[in-house]
Protein backbone atom coordinates (compact mmCIF):
# COMPACT_ATOMS: atom_id res chain seq x y z
CA UNK A 1 0.00 0.00 0.00
CA UNK A 2 0.84 3.37 -0.84
CA UNK A 3 1.69 5.90 1.72
CA UNK A 4 0.01 8.99 2.52
CA UNK A 5 2.63 10.73 4.15
CA UNK A 6 6.42 9.61 4.66
CA UNK A 7 9.16 11.12 6.18
CA UNK A 8 12.75 10.83 4.54
CA UNK A 9 16.08 11.79 6.86
CA UNK A 10 14.36 15.10 8.31
CA UNK A 11 16.48 16.75 10.55
CA UNK A 12 15.82 19.88 12.34
CA UNK A 13 18.70 22.45 14.12
CA UNK A 14 18.85 26.33 14.71
CA UNK A 15 21.91 28.34 16.04
CA UNK A 16 21.94 30.19 19.15
CA UNK A 17 24.97 32.21 19.95
CA UNK A 18 26.87 30.55 16.90
CA UNK A 19 26.29 26.95 18.75
CA UNK A 20 23.95 24.59 16.62
CA UNK A 21 21.17 23.12 18.88
CA UNK A 22 19.69 19.58 17.06
CA UNK A 23 15.83 19.12 17.83
CA UNK A 24 15.15 16.18 15.24
CA UNK A 25 17.78 13.72 13.78
CA UNK A 26 17.39 11.55 10.71
CA UNK A 27 13.35 10.92 10.99
CA UNK A 28 11.84 8.33 8.72
CA UNK A 29 8.45 7.61 8.92
CA UNK A 30 5.53 6.72 6.73
CA UNK A 31 2.05 7.00 7.79
CA UNK A 32 -1.11 4.88 6.09
CA UNK A 33 -4.34 6.15 4.96
CA UNK A 34 -6.87 5.69 7.76
CA UNK A 35 -3.92 4.66 10.16
CA UNK A 36 -3.87 6.63 13.69
CA UNK A 37 -0.08 6.39 15.00
CA UNK A 38 0.24 8.30 18.31
CA UNK A 39 3.94 9.93 19.11
CA UNK A 40 5.05 9.72 22.39
CA UNK A 41 8.22 10.66 24.41
CA UNK A 42 9.43 13.05 27.26
CA UNK A 43 8.57 17.28 27.10
CA UNK A 44 11.74 18.34 24.68
CA UNK A 45 12.25 15.45 22.76
CA UNK A 46 10.86 16.88 19.54
CA UNK A 47 7.40 15.29 19.49
CA UNK A 48 5.85 18.60 18.63
CA UNK A 49 8.10 19.79 16.03
CA UNK A 50 7.99 16.84 14.58
CA UNK A 51 4.56 17.43 14.21
CA UNK A 52 4.67 20.76 12.60
CA UNK A 53 7.23 19.53 10.49
CA UNK A 54 4.92 16.35 9.14
CA UNK A 55 1.81 19.53 8.94
CA UNK A 56 3.91 21.89 6.97
CA UNK A 57 3.16 24.76 9.73
CA UNK A 58 7.50 24.86 10.12
CA UNK A 59 10.27 23.88 7.53
CA UNK A 60 12.71 21.25 7.94
CA UNK A 61 16.77 21.89 7.64
CA UNK A 62 17.22 19.02 5.59
CA UNK A 63 15.48 16.07 4.75
CA UNK A 64 11.84 16.18 2.95
CA UNK A 65 8.05 15.37 4.31
CA UNK A 66 5.87 13.58 0.89
CA UNK A 67 2.32 14.08 1.48
CA UNK A 68 -0.22 13.09 -0.87
CA UNK A 69 2.28 13.14 -3.78
CA UNK A 70 3.72 16.51 -2.86
CA UNK A 71 7.25 17.24 -1.06
CA UNK A 72 6.22 20.17 1.71
CA UNK A 73 9.54 21.39 1.46
CA UNK A 74 9.18 22.46 -2.20
CA UNK A 75 5.88 24.09 -2.05
CA UNK A 76 5.31 28.03 -1.89
CA UNK A 77 3.85 29.75 1.35
CA UNK A 78 0.95 30.22 -0.86
CA UNK A 79 0.68 25.93 -1.96
CA UNK A 80 0.90 25.32 1.37
CA UNK A 81 -1.79 27.27 2.69
CA UNK A 82 -3.94 25.95 -0.21
CA UNK A 83 -2.77 22.40 0.78
CA UNK A 84 -3.26 22.51 4.54
CA UNK A 85 -6.93 24.11 4.04
CA UNK A 86 -7.65 21.25 1.93
CA UNK A 87 -6.19 18.39 3.17
CA UNK A 88 -4.90 18.86 6.38
CA UNK A 89 -6.30 19.14 10.07
CA UNK A 90 -5.03 20.10 13.43
CA UNK A 91 -5.90 20.27 16.58
CA UNK A 92 -3.78 22.22 19.25
CA UNK A 93 -3.60 21.91 23.15
CA UNK A 94 -4.89 25.20 23.32
CA UNK A 95 -7.34 24.82 21.13
CA UNK A 96 -7.18 28.06 19.27
CA UNK A 97 -10.76 28.83 18.73
CA UNK A 98 -11.48 32.48 17.26
CA UNK A 99 -12.95 34.34 20.63
CA UNK A 100 -15.46 36.58 18.62
CA UNK A 101 -17.14 33.35 16.69
CA UNK A 102 -19.28 30.69 18.37
CA UNK A 103 -19.58 27.30 18.21
CA UNK A 104 -21.06 27.01 14.66
CA UNK A 105 -18.93 29.88 13.32
CA UNK A 106 -15.77 28.40 14.48
CA UNK A 107 -16.41 25.20 12.90
CA UNK A 108 -17.69 26.80 9.52
CA UNK A 109 -14.93 28.90 9.40
CA UNK A 110 -12.30 26.83 7.33
CA UNK A 111 -15.48 26.47 4.70
CA UNK A 112 -15.56 30.03 4.36
CA UNK A 113 -12.20 30.31 4.06
CA UNK A 114 -12.43 27.60 1.06
CA UNK A 115 -15.69 29.44 -0.11
CA UNK A 116 -17.70 26.23 0.19
CA UNK A 117 -21.19 26.10 1.69
CA UNK A 118 -21.70 23.16 3.49
CA UNK A 119 -24.11 23.67 6.23
CA UNK A 120 -25.86 20.50 6.52
CA UNK A 121 -21.88 18.94 6.81
CA UNK A 122 -21.51 21.74 9.69
CA UNK A 123 -24.80 20.87 11.16
CA UNK A 124 -23.57 17.13 11.30
CA UNK A 125 -19.88 17.89 12.82
CA UNK A 126 -22.10 19.53 15.55
CA UNK A 127 -24.08 17.15 16.60
CA UNK A 128 -21.73 14.24 16.39
CA UNK A 129 -19.44 16.35 19.22
CA UNK A 130 -22.72 16.68 21.34
CA UNK A 131 -22.91 20.51 20.98
CA UNK A 132 -26.10 21.23 19.29
CA UNK A 133 -26.79 23.15 22.91
CA UNK A 134 -24.28 25.28 22.71
CA UNK A 135 -23.74 26.25 19.12
CA UNK A 136 -24.66 30.18 19.83
CA UNK A 137 -21.63 29.61 22.36
CA UNK A 138 -18.96 31.50 22.35
CA UNK A 139 -15.44 30.46 23.46
CA UNK A 140 -15.37 32.06 26.92
CA UNK A 141 -18.64 30.29 27.76
CA UNK A 142 -17.51 27.02 26.92
CA UNK A 143 -15.56 24.25 29.16
CA UNK A 144 -12.38 23.05 28.43
CA UNK A 145 -13.75 19.54 26.80
CA UNK A 146 -16.67 21.86 24.66
CA UNK A 147 -13.66 24.13 23.22
CA UNK A 148 -11.81 20.30 22.07
CA UNK A 149 -14.84 18.91 20.88
CA UNK A 150 -15.34 22.48 18.99
CA UNK A 151 -11.59 22.38 17.51
CA UNK A 152 -12.18 18.67 16.49
CA UNK A 153 -15.34 19.17 14.64
CA UNK A 154 -13.53 22.56 12.82
CA UNK A 155 -10.71 20.73 11.88
CA UNK A 156 -12.90 17.49 10.45
CA UNK A 157 -15.63 20.09 8.52
CA UNK A 158 -12.95 20.06 4.99
CA UNK A 159 -12.77 16.19 5.00
CA UNK A 160 -8.98 16.65 5.35
CA UNK A 161 -6.72 13.35 4.32
CA UNK A 162 -4.97 13.58 7.70
CA UNK A 163 -5.38 14.81 11.23
CA UNK A 164 -2.55 16.12 13.55
CA UNK A 165 -3.49 16.85 16.98
CA UNK A 166 -0.60 17.96 19.60
CA UNK A 167 -1.68 16.92 23.02
CA UNK A 168 -5.41 16.57 22.36
CA UNK A 169 -5.96 16.28 26.03
CA UNK A 170 -3.07 17.80 27.73
CA UNK A 171 -5.53 20.84 28.81
CA UNK A 172 -8.56 18.55 29.78
CA UNK A 173 -9.34 16.45 33.33
CA UNK A 174 -9.54 12.83 33.14
CA UNK A 175 -13.70 12.54 32.56
CA UNK A 176 -13.14 15.07 29.68
CA UNK A 177 -10.33 13.50 27.96
CA UNK A 178 -11.96 10.02 27.70
CA UNK A 179 -14.97 11.86 26.20
CA UNK A 180 -12.99 13.92 23.61
CA UNK A 181 -10.74 10.56 22.93
CA UNK A 182 -13.63 8.49 22.18
CA UNK A 183 -15.23 11.35 19.97
CA UNK A 184 -12.13 12.07 18.32
CA UNK A 185 -11.47 8.05 17.43
CA UNK A 186 -15.19 8.18 16.29
CA UNK A 187 -14.81 10.47 14.07
CA UNK A 188 -11.78 9.38 12.55
CA UNK A 189 -12.82 6.48 12.17
CA UNK A 190 -15.73 7.50 10.43
CA UNK A 191 -14.17 9.91 8.21
CA UNK A 192 -11.06 7.44 7.24
CA UNK A 193 -8.92 10.04 8.05
CA UNK A 194 -5.36 9.07 9.18
CA UNK A 195 -4.92 10.32 12.38
CA UNK A 196 -1.09 11.43 14.16
CA UNK A 197 -1.79 12.43 17.72
CA UNK A 198 1.42 13.87 19.77
CA UNK A 199 0.26 13.06 23.72
CA UNK A 200 1.57 12.22 27.08
CA UNK A 201 -1.65 10.08 27.71
CA UNK A 202 -1.33 6.52 27.81
CA UNK A 203 -5.08 5.69 27.91
CA UNK A 204 -4.91 7.41 24.16
CA UNK A 205 -1.45 5.70 22.83
CA UNK A 206 -2.93 2.47 24.08
CA UNK A 207 -5.84 2.66 21.35
CA UNK A 208 -3.32 3.64 18.29
CA UNK A 209 -2.56 1.52 15.46
CA UNK A 210 1.02 2.45 16.08
CA UNK A 211 2.86 3.66 18.76
CA UNK A 212 6.23 6.17 17.93
CA UNK A 213 8.44 7.12 21.45
CA UNK A 214 11.08 10.06 20.03
CA UNK A 215 14.30 10.25 22.51
CA UNK A 216 16.58 13.21 22.29
CA UNK A 217 15.26 14.09 18.99
CA UNK A 218 15.41 10.57 17.47
CA UNK A 219 12.92 7.57 16.64
CA UNK A 220 13.44 4.47 18.83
Amino acid sequence: MKSLLTAHHLNKSFIIDEQQIVILKDINLSIQSGEFVAIMGKSGSGKSTLLSLLAGLDHASSGQVMLAGDELGQMSEEQLALKRQKEIGFVFQSFHLIPTLNVEENITFPLNIARDHQPDKVDSLIKAVELNHRRHSFPNQLSGGEKQRTAIARALVTDPKILFADEPTGNLDEANAKQVIDLLLTLQKASGTALVVVTHDPALAARADRTLTIKDGQLQ
